[in-house]
């Protein structure tokens, strides 16, 4: 899967011989260059991994067998298939001839790729930089080039968990992945997850919450985000000392083969993954996958026999021969993470616990309700026996102050409120009775 391209397999093609650039029509370029001169190895690293077509794989092949990435370079820009074909190891089968042909437009046009990624506004890491996250580096078949937008030193952060699951979670699934966040972050671990809607997006908002450093995966190029609604939960990632990474160039739109690759990114940044809800078939199942293989640790939260979101997670327990840990609890993730939670108080002063208790009782105890679950005005209605309007009152305040979302009509807990649900319980200071005389 990894040795394709991003629209998966090419199919059988012949193997093309090296062609004569005079005839070759694919030789027409507006800036047409002369292999690698002035190019560093860096920049030749970041122009290859732009070819359609070029996975991880046959990259470093290619890098092993002609010596350096200038190299590739250099013998595609003069159409020398069969040197290619050789260094990539296609001896025994045929070379897919699209991505030969890509790669040599590509190389090409070095100068123009390079002036459209400076034009993308992303930092490179490649593996020949020092600061070339070291977890990654570890992997089997680590990216050759990742492309950020953010802090390049929160890819490197000392401790770091992933926690990922369905796009389709349940309420208390989404509130378990926010706990779970919520906690790392406050151990002073970074988050590492997906970006994408439910599970994803609230491990990355937990984690903002508490002010810890997260960072997103993207499964396709910066400038093709995706899902698009989270552009500006990507943008406060960045703004926060987290980043938003990706191993493809950034007008590359994300299809269903980029996926499973940004899954081995996400696991292999991480020391640790934990699984919150995953259906039978999630993507995240691929990132727990991602993880054993990698020798990384892999926790799973356990659902109801009957829910479709714990489907995946029940099975992988059961499958994966004990390699997969339970997650019996938050403070036993921790100590099975071998993290510290800060056990400090939430601060009284100009922080979301602080305006919950300052808020009053109406809201706290919407926000209690909340959290037992109930999601409609008419659901807190019925419980509280309170007026709809301050039933109404209360939600808006809340929302204001970021603790809680409205989604359709449907409310539920957000920033600290989701990852530290004892802030509803916390009461407004008496004020001190005057003293005597």
């Amino acid at each position: 899967m990894l040795g394709v391209g991003r629209a998966g397999p090419l199919g059988p093609a012949r193997l093309v011989p090296a062609t004569d650039p005079a005839t070759d029509p694919a030789t027409d370029s507006a800036t047409p260059t002369n292999g690698s001169g002035g190019i560093t190895e860096r920049q030749a690293l970041a122009v290859l991994v732009t070819a359609a077509g070029l996975g991880p794989i046959t990259l470093g092949r290619l890098v092993a067998g002609l010596g350096s990435a200038r190299a590739v370079l250099e013998t595609a820009a003069r159409g020398d298939f069969a040197e290619l074909a050789r260094a990539a190891r296609y001896e025994d089968r045929a070379a897919p001839e699209p991505m030969l042909r890509a790669l040599a437009g590509t190389a090409r046009k070095a100068g123009d790729v390079l002036h459209r990624l400076e034009r993308a506004r992303v930092e490179l890491v490649t593996l020949e930089d020092a600061d070339y996250p070291p977890r990654l580096r570890q992997i089997e078949v680590p990216p050759h080039v990742l492309f950020v937008r953010g802090s390049r030193a929160a890819l490197s952060t000392l401790r770091a968990v992933a926690v990922v699951g369905t796009r389709r979670p349940s309420e208390s699934g989404r509130l378990v992945a926010a706990r779970i966040a919520g906690a790392i972050a406050r151990a002073g671990g970074a988050v590492i997850s997906g970006l994408a809607v439910g599970i994803d997006g609230a491990a990355h908002a937990a984690c903002l919450a508490e002010g810890g450093v997260t960072v997103g995966v993207l499964g396709g190029g910066h400038d093709r985000l995706f899902p698009a609604g989270h552009r500006r939960l990507a943008e406060t990632i960045a703004e926060r000392g987290g980043a938003v990474v990706s191993e493809l160039a950034p007008d590359v739109e994300p299809t269903p083969g980029t996926f499973p690759r940004r899954n081995r990114v996400v696991s292999g940044l991480a020391e640790a993954t934990v699984v919150v809800e995953a259906g039978a078939r999630s993507g995240a199942l691929l990132t727990a996958h991602w993880a054993l293989e990698q020798g990384r640790e892999c926790f799973v939260v356990p659902g109801p026999i009957d829910r479709p979101t714990s489907a995946g997670c029940l099975s992988l327990l059961r499958d994966a021969g004990g390699a997969a840990r339970i997650v019996a609890g938050v403070p036993q993730l921790l100590e099975d993470l071998d993290l510290v939670e800060s056990r400090g108080d939430v601060p009284l002063a100009g922080s979301a616990g602080s305006a919950l208790v300052e808020l009053g009782d109406v809201p706290r105890r919407i926000a209690g309700e909340l959290l037992r679950g109930r999601t409609t005005a008419d659901e807190l209605v019925a419980v509280t026996r309170l007026p709809i309007a301050s039933v109404l009152t209360a939600l808006t305040l809340l929302e204001r102050h970021g603790l809680v979302v409205d989604a359709y009509g449907r409310y539920r807990p957000a920033g600290l409120l989701a990852t530290r649900p004892e802030v509803a319980s916390r009461r407004r200071p008496r004020k001190p009775e005057p003293g005597p005389g």
